[in-house]
């Protein structure tokens, strides 16, 4: 049985929520997102907290429960506050810049990188080093933050590459003569 799904989720005031055949809508100041309900559940809109609920006794045994729980409070988050993400370029001539709707990316490649931005997520770079994503929805945010990652991975040696701000990279010590 879960115990994150049986704890409500609680929203502001400006945030609007509905849930009608089967979907969940919610409405905040930074946009709107609706997710699939499985039929097993039902999802309970009182005052300022939701509950999502099994429709019978053998679904409390499902981690489904567990996961549609957290999917609604991400929505329910992102609407409202939205998620962010930092990125940082560490070595010789890595650079980062935004130009319209194209992050330009000099990675030591003999060729730039240009990365189209989705249309959900913001990228700003307030350094040539930084890279800062804000997306209010979680899935579209990590993939985008992922794939730019992927061009340039950490390397363990010198830790060159573009890493997560609060990631750590485990160094290794080299070759010994």
């Amino acid at each position: 049985m879960s115990r994150i799904a049986k704890n409500s989720i609680k929203f502001d005031k400006d945030t609007t929520c509905v849930f009608e055949d089967g979907k969940f809508f919610a409405k905040g100041k930074l946009g709107e997102m609706q997710i699939n309900i499985t039929s097993n559940l039902k999802i309970d809109i009182s005052n300022d907290e939701v509950l999502v609920i099994p429709k019978d006794e053998n679904t409390k045994k499902d981690p489904i429960w567990g996961t549609t729980r957290a999917l609604v409070a991400n929505t329910i988050i992102g609407v409202s506050e939205g998620f962010t993400k930092t990125l940082e370029l560490n070595g010789t001539g890595y650079r980062a810049s935004v130009s319209g709707s194209i992050l330009k990316l000099q990675l030591g490649y003999s060729h730039d990188i240009n990365f189209d931005i989705p249309k959900d997520v913001k990228i700003e770079c307030p350094k040539q080093n930084i890279i800062k994503l804000t997306s209010f929805n979680k899935e579209k945010l990590g993939a985008a933050a992922a794939k730019i990652r992927s061009y340039r991975k950490p390397e363990p040696f010198k830790g060159k590459g573009i890493k997560y701000s609060d990631e750590f990279i485990f160094r290794k010590e080299g070759k010994k003569k």
